[in-house]
């Protein structure tokens, strides 16, 4: 099931809402677990039996790993057991297909016979909620998180439908409090219903709009200048909308539930820098790979060449992380050696970082080179978008993709742009009306109604279009 879809918005959403707020509240997180369940049991319902798995084993590591301590030990066992389970769920489920293939792509170039295997279907969501709970099981090692009290608690937080299948990859200890007690009012409601529309909006009316730009280019063998850049600049604005809508609705359903969730976008297209980017894209993701596998690698303590591999090695496994395919370890490739470039060739200039010659169109440029490896297929298909992109395959554009191009889609491309770097400037100018107490701002944010309306209408009449990082 997904958010953009009429059973989750006309049916399992205003089941769930009145269910929530009709119990009372010591119930709340179990109706939240019951109901998180069977929206992530929609597809395939086996799969919750591994996600009990992970939930179970990652509870029982945290009481044990605080148990030990009591008597004297560091609980280091039970540590290595939650790690090793979660990174040995992943690593079945997500990479043995790629492994096997990998493999027997080697053995028949030398000449042998390719391993059987049967084909393991990847579990959606799989790689935020064992991240999720294996932050609780470390940050409880550290003691930098309290062990959960009720079991049926953290059934609530692994599960929670809002995050549980695209993130944001929320920490147990940015919640803690909240499972147990959380404020509901009507405005905090009414802030997440605004927040969830905005979302659905940016999904449907532009992410869903250019998808068809999108998959017509990356589907040509041989793209030309136009052909590829028209195209990387529509997967550009359709991976953002997509995934910072899908967060957007995230973080609204939460508020109306009464959790307040860590923002995982900040306008990452206005970046100055790659580093800055990272500061600003997937932030969940990006600090969590910070914190629980730069940092421990050394970060930046042990001088500028282990800072470099450091970089280059939170960025390949961010990128393997994303799947299984040699296209994401290309990408993580090349943000790592952007990344250490950056930190190479930063200077210091009265106490602040001024990156040389870096500016929002280069980063953006930089940007966009890695995201065609993230799209394509294959690393052939990368390449010849490259070539394309290059001139080598002819300059304008292309019979093959001219016909393809509808208004819509064009205008939603165009109208995207504009709101990538319209809307830093529009939310600036809300914020302040705000804090003025300008009454005008609620007309302002009515206009979210009739878009929202829209995009139902244009709901209702395309095919299936799911959530892009539900493959990851």
């Amino acid at each position: 099931m997904v958010f953009s879809s009429v059973a989750f918005l006309f049916a399992f959403l205003p089941a769930f809402l009145v269910a929530y707020y009709a119990l009372p509240r010591r119930f709340r997180s179990v109706v939240i677990a019951v109901a998180s369940y069977l929206f992530y049991g929609w597809w395939r319902p086996d799969f919750v039996l591994l996600m009990w798995f992970s939930t179970g084993l990652d509870y029982l590591a945290g009481n044990r790993i605080v148990a030990a301590r009591a008597k004297g030990n560091t609980g280091k066992p039970w540590l290595l057991t939650s790690v090793c389970a979660n990174l040995g769920l992943l690593a079945y489920f997500k990479y043995a297909n790629f492994g096997v293939d990998t493999l027997n792509g080697a053995l028949l170039s030398a000449g042998a016979s390719p391993v059987e295997w049967a084909e393991i279907v990847l579990p959606v969501g799989i790689s935020f909620y064992t991240f999720q709970t294996m932050s609780y099981t470390i940050d409880v090692y550290r003691q930098k998180a309290e062990p959960v009290k009720r079991f049926g608690d953290f059934m609530c937080y692994v599960a929670m439908f809002p995050q549980l299948v695209a993130g944001p990859i929320v920490r147990y200890n940015s919640i803690a409090e909240q499972l147990h007690e959380r404020e509901h009012s009507f405005a905090k409601f009414s802030k997440g219903a605004r927040r969830f529309m905005e979302g659905f909006v940016k999904k449907v009316l532009i992410a869903d709009s250019v998808a068809p730009i999108v998959d017509a280019v990356f589907a040509l063998p041989e793209p030309t200048m136009a052909d590829a850049w028209l195209g990387t600049l529509a997967y550009t604005v359709q991976l953002y909308f997509d995934f910072s809508g899908y967060s957007d609705m995230a973080i609204g359903l939460g508020l109306m539930m009464g959790f307040v969730f860590i923002e995982n976008f900040d306008h990452p297209y206005t970046s100055r820098s790659i580093t800055e980017f990272w500061q600003r894209w997937h932030i969940s993701l990006s600090s969590w790979l910070r914190d629980y596998l730069y940092i421990p690698l050394g970060g930046n303590r042990k001088g500028a060449t282990r800072t470099y591999i450091n970089l280059a090695i939170t960025m390949l496994l961010g990128g393997l992380w994303h799947g299984a395919n040699w296209t994401f370890i290309v990408w993580g490739a090349w943000h790592g050696g952007l990344l250490a470039l950056e930190r190479r060739f930063t200077v210091r200039k009265d106490g602040r970082r001024v990156a040389t010659n870096i500016t929002v169109p280069v980063t953006m440029v930089f940007v966009m080179l890695g995201w065609v490896v993230f799209r394509a297929e294959d690393i052939t298909s990368a390449l010849a978008m490259y070539t394309g992109m290059a001139g080598m395959h002819g300059v304008g554009l292309s019979p093959a993709l001219a016909w393809q191009l509808k208004g819509w889609s064009v205008f939603s491309l165009v109208a995207g742009w504009v709101v990538v770097y319209a809307a830093p400037r529009i939310a600036r100018r809300l914020d302040g009306a705000r804090e003025a107490g300008d009454h005008r701002i609620l007309s302002v944010q009515l206009l979210i109604l009739p878009l929202f309306v829209l995009a139902l209408l244009r709901l209702f009449a395309q095919s299936y279009t799911p959530f892009l990082y539900f493959q990851f």
